[in-house]
């Protein structure tokens, strides 16, 4: 029987793993489109994300949504594409409420997506346990492991701005582009393999 330490290490390795490089992807693009300054907003929209995979865990673990692996491999590179178009397509104040909320959904959204890819795991981790304290300590450590990318990409950024005198909108553009075309190939891979 897995503990709460066994938990909260799975959700940070789930996040942080380099071959879960999709989940990385995806939050990178979500973060690409704003400031450093706006760092309350990236902590909004990755809760968001957190609570969009939490949700699906439950429903996944309680046996009310069956899961497809094949159309989920498909669905995840799907939604960092539509991200990658949000974050060039939207006007350029990030400012805006209204951005905030809309990304707040699109993370919410995909977070359900990606908690697909996921939930089978994790109902075998559980053997049979109640699935709250698993999936506390699960989530946990899936948004210790997305702050700690969140820093991580901050910092370049801080970096690129600071001392390289990049612009914002080039930064947003460049990883936007970057997340399209990587998320482009593992969708390519996953239908060429399905």
């Amino acid at each position: 029987m897995a503990g709460s330490a066994d938990f909260l290490i799975t959700g940070w390795e789930h996040i942080v793993d380099i071959n879960a490089y999709d989940h990385l992807l995806f939050v990178m693009t979500l973060c690409a489109a704003y400031k450093i300054k706006q760092w309350r907003d990236i902590l909004i929209i990755i809760t968001a994300f957190t609570v969009g995979h939490c949700v699906t865990l439950i429903l996944c673990s309680l046996e009310f949504l069956p899961t497809n692996r094949t159309l989920v491999d498909m669905l995840i590179p799907f939604t960092i594409m539509i991200t990658a178009i949000a974050n060039v397509a939207a006007p350029q104040d990030k400012d805006k409420r209204s951005d905030v909320k809309l990304k707040y959904g699109i993370a919410l959204g995909f977070g359900l997506i990606h908690g697909l890819a996921f939930a089978t795991n994790f109902k075998a981790l559980m053997f049979g346990e109640s699935i709250i304290a698993p999936l506390f300590f699960f989530n946990l450590g899936i948004e210790i492991g997305q702050l700690f990318i969140v820093l991580i990409f901050m910092l370049a950024l801080w970096v690129y701005t600071k001392f390289l005198k990049g612009q914002h909108l080039k930064w947003n553009l460049f990883v936007s582009g970057a997340g399209f075309g990587i998320a482009s190939i593992i969708l390519l891979n996953t239908i060429n393999g399905a």
